[in-house]
């Protein structure tokens, strides 16, 4: 078993200027904090795992190939795998806690990272 305090994981993040910072690589999921501050433009390209957001802080705009969906605190998004996907109009410093499955990355490299 292992724990995590989301607000230390937040602290460390913002102490290191971190965007994103894995926490947990296993090999059936990886999870993350990914964090984008105010009118910061989403760079991310489509990933080849199922993937799992779930908004902690801010507020912001997302897109999943045509939807299109305001989310804020609370907000849980699924995309699935390849879909092209990005949060926009970030209007507060946004946090999402990030859960993939597989791992990250699992997929493009055939094994773990």
């Amino acid at each position: 078993m292992q724990t995590f305090s989301l607000n230390d994981l937040v602290t460390q993040s913002e102490r290191h200027h971190q965007r994103w910072q894995e926490f947990l690589r296993v090999s059936s999921l990886s999870m993350g904090l990914y964090r984008l501050k105010a009118g910061q433009p989403d760079e991310q390209k489509p990933h080849t795992e199922d993937e799992v957001y779930l908004v902690i802080r801010g507020k912001a705009s997302f897109r999943a190939g045509e939807h299109e969906q305001a989310v804020a605190p609370g907000s849980l998004i699924f995309v699935e795998r390849s879909v092209e996907h990005r949060f926009f109009d970030i209007t507060e410093d946004l946090t999402a806690l990030v859960f993939f499955a597989p791992p990250e990355g699992f997929l493009n490299n055939g094994a773990e990272k």
